[in-house]
């Protein structure tokens, strides 16, 4: 394997969980209650614009009405504020990544700026500068395979030679388009007993639960594949 991809909601930082209880708290303010499990599998991992047009579509359809002028910026202020307080580090994966062997990058749906925002915030960012993409660098979001295959050309990797570590359904389904090996990460708390199960279900050819397996696991996956076995 010569590059590890890393996403980084829910994978470096512990930003899906704080997104995950401010949407639906703020959702079902409104009368647009979802089931959280649904909800993630839904719109986890999403692009910023991929999100907007899913969750209107389905808000609208279970209040009967169209949104509120400020429905996101009321959804956004929420979200920053919990952020600014809460966001931290995936625990242990500083210095797990950092022994990686392997070349390393970001790719997230996240917006760039707000990106390098969160990985400056947590001490991150020099683990990846500037090997840090955003979704604002292709046209289609994540599930499309874009972002991930605009990472594997702009790091001379072929899909092939790239591990993808994601959490989201819509993640799994990007790496595993793009032609690439992809780890189901579970070690988030927004993640539900059952998560890793359903990552498999989508594609992900193994579950890793903790940092402490993950640089073992990049590891052995690498070899394996390299000898022509299945992950």
């Amino acid at each position: 394997m010569k590059l590890t991809i890393f996403d980084c909601d829910g994978v470096l930082v512990n930003s899906e969980e704080i997104y995950l209880s401010a949407e639906l708290e703020y959702l079902e303010s409104i009368g647009a209650s979802f089931e959280p499990k649904a909800y993630m599998q839904s719109f986890m991992g999403l692009s910023p614009s991929a999100w907007k047009a899913k969750l209107q579509a389905s808000v609208e359809e279970k209040t009967g009405a169209p949104l509120q002028a400020d429905f996101y910026d009321q959804i956004d202020q929420i979200s920053t504020f919990r952020l600014e307080a809460l966001l931290a580090e995936i625990p242990f994966a500083r210095q797990t990544i950092d022994q990686i062997a392997t070349l390393r990058c970001v790719a997230s749906s996240t917006p760039a700026a707000r990106l390098r925002w969160k990985l400056q915030r947590v001490g991150l960012i020099d683990l990846f500068d500037p090997h840090i993409f955003s979704t604002d660098l292709v046209q289609n979001g994540k599930p499309a395979p874009d972002l991930f295959l605009h990472v594997a050309m702009a790091m001379s990797a072929s899909p092939h030679e790239c591990i993808v570590v994601e959490d989201s359904v819509n993640g799994v389904i990007a790496g595993k388009a793009a032609g690439m090996h992809v780890i189901g990460f579970t070690a988030g708390n927004h993640c539900m007993a059952d998560h890793g199960e359903t990552l498999l279900r989508f594609g992900a050819d193994i579950i890793i639960d903790k940092y402490e397996d993950q640089g073992a696991a990049i590891h052995s996956f690498g070899a394996t594949i390299s000898q022509g076995g299945a992950p």
